[in-house]
């Protein structure tokens, strides 16, 4: 059966069309798109597999890597149906670390619906991938009112070309993502693809007044609305997300987890809280406060960002400052 659909150009056209509808009916019946059906015909005209003409599965031993250009029509079929499936690809590893990915297409999807985009808007993308975002951003608004901006020129190398085969033409910039793209600014809405240990106060200026910031932030997203160049505040939503750590910012290693029995350990909340409070208490002394606050998911958290200084509230902005949030400046 794998020689006969993807034996030639048209049935592996034929296959990826059929794919493609399949998880954008996957997708559609989480209500996604409901308020902006427009990211709905994004996802449908976008083709991913040209986006990931590779990508690495795990195997024993290590990772397999598929590819579409395999001689073996069967492994060519697994590469196309990988593609269109709703799981993130890991597209990059370097001494067996993943350090560029495709995220998870109803993440992809619930992030740019949150981003609520408006005819018009420019919007800077922290953290190129594979391309494939910034060309369902620019399918939505036009090549000009997008930037992606990534360190590693080979990131960038590589998504523009996939997006000029895909017929997009968005701002492709290799810089440092911590600094954003002041050359391309103003912006209303800013997004990254990557990790966060804290949302750069810089960004802020790249802003216009009314524009807002989605960036993941210890494994949740964080959702400011800025109001000008020295203020933004926000929260974060209840869906979790889990992104390879933005290049360019300083160090700074992951929380450990001794001493915490390991059903706690496992809980997804309280994984959130450890990594938003970036080693602020022990342990020990952050499950104690977890469990006394009754467990807080990551809806109940907020930030924000005032005179160059950047902390963490529960509840209500006015509550007062949980625990200040490293390398925002």
């Amino acid at each position: 059966m794998g020689k006969e659909r993807v034996g030639g150009a048209s049935g592996l056209a034929g296959l990826a069309g059929r794919a493609r509808a399949g998880l954008v009916r996957e997708i559609a019946r989480t209500g996604v798109w409901d308020a902006d059906p427009r990211w709905r015909d994004a996802f449908e005209q976008v083709p991913r597999h040209l986006f990931v003409p590779y990508y690495f599965v795990g195997a024993p031993g290590g990772h397999e890597r598929l590819w579409g250009e395999d001689p073996d029509p069967v492994r060519r079929e697994r590469w196309l149906r990988g593609a269109y499936a709703d799981q993130p690809l890991a597209t990059r590893l370097r001494d067996g670390e993943l350090v560029s990915s495709s995220s998870q297409p109803s993440l992809m999807a619930r992030m740019l619906a949150d981003l609520d985009v408006r005819d018009g808007h420019r919007v800077l993308e922290i953290g190129a991938g594979t391309g494939y975002n910034a060309a369902l951003l620019a399918h939505r608004l036009g090549d000009e009112a997008v930037t992606t901006v990534d360190l590693d020129p080979e990131i960038t190398e590589s998504a523009r070309a996939h997006l000029a085969a895909a017929g997009y033409r968005p701002a492709v910039v290799t810089g440092d993502g911590a600094r954003g793209c002041a050359e391309r600014a103003p912006f209303d809405r800013i997004v990254a693809t990557c990790a966060l240990r804290a949302v750069p106060v810089g960004w802020l200026g790249q802003c216009r007044s009314g524009a807002r910031i989605l960036a993941p932030v210890a494994t949740g997203l964080l959702e400011l609305d800025v109001r000008d160049a020295g203020f933004a505040q926000g929260r974060f939503l209840a869906t979790p997300a889990y992104f390879v750590a933005v290049r360019g910012e300083g160090g700074g290693g992951a929380v450990g987890e001794g001493g915490v029995p390991r059903r706690v350990a496992r809980d997804d909340a309280f994984r959130f809280v450890l990594a938003l409070s970036g080693g602020w208490r022990a342990v020990s002394e952050v499950l104690a406060w977890w469990e006394g606050e009754g467990r807080p998911g990551r809806e109940r958290f907020g930030v924000t960002v005032s005179g160059g200084r950047e902390w963490v509230w529960l509840d209500d902005p006015g509550a007062g400052c949980l625990w200040e949030l490293p390398g925002g400046g």
